[in-house]
């Protein structure tokens, strides 16, 4: 299903960062009298398609939920096949972002993977290091709250007299990037679903109802868009922004 709005953008005010929740996947494949796991793969072409044109547009760090700590609570049968995917990605798809200087970063906890995966996530991070466009980072067995603690126990096991806001951000597993300007969420919810709590603290929240796997390059557009619209005032006043910052 193809999004019917043409969006018009300000090229000149494209989001630096794009943090996604991938919503729908299930529902998407139970309309259509399909499996769950081809939703899941549906959602993979989906990415693909989302992190070309974020490219394509000029952003330069896109940031994914993929798997959160509480997924492990699914059937087994679709973690086990979500891993399978996961590692698929890894083998196959790293090679195409890396041919187009793109970098890979995984987000997360890796205790629970099995070395297979362990071993791509190493392969995919390493060949695509040096690379200096887009950022795609895959939140997988992450949480917002475990990687506000995991970022405090590591200043704590340093010895740190005081932690400060700067320190703790540094530490946290995007601490390399700047914080997401915009979050999108499809599928109908409405919540953050605690991904990305510290970093989202000003970042422009955008819901569709539209289910991942139907989220396409017109979707992403309509979200840009709506972003633009929004002043961005980070506790100033309207008139305290620059002229081109003020929306009438």
């Amino acid at each position: 299903m193809k999004s019917s709005t043409q969006a018009v953008l300000e090229h000149t005010a494209i989001p630096r960062h794009i943090a996604v929740i991938m919503d729908g996947n299930g529902r998407w494949a139970k309309k259509r009298f399909l499996p769950r796991i081809m939703g899941h793969k549906r959602g993979l072409d989906a990415l693909e398609n989302m992190v070309k044109h974020c490219a394509k547009l000029g952003v330069r760090y896109l940031t994914v939920f993929a798997f959160s700590t509480e997924n492990w609570r699914r059937p087994e049968d679709e973690v086990s096949f979500l891993m399978g995917l996961f590692l698929q990605a890894l083998q196959k798809q790293v090679r195409r972002l890396h041919e187009n200087n793109m970098r890979l970063k995984i987000l997360g906890s890796r205790e629970r993977f099995n070395w297979q995966i362990l071993q791509g996530i190493e392969e995919a991070e390493a060949l695509t290091a040096n690379n200096t466009g887009l950022t795609l980072s895959i939140a997988a067995d992450y949480g917002g709250r475990w990687d506000i603690l995991q970022a405090a126990n590591k200043l704590i096991a340093e010895g740190v007299s005081e932690i400060t806001e700067d320190t703790l951000a540094k530490h946290l597993m995007l601490g390399d990037a700047p914080e997401p300007d915009l979050f999108i969420r499809t599928g109908g919810e409405t919540r953050i679903s605690n991904f990305l709590l510290w970093q989202m603290a000003y970042a422009e929240l955008y819901f569709t109802d539209i289910l991942w796997p139907d989220f396409d390059e017109t979707a992403l557009d309509t979200a840009v868009a709506s972003f633009q619209k929004r002043e961005r005032r980070f506790g100033r006043t309207s008139e305290q922004l620059p002229i081109e910052q003020q929306r009438n």
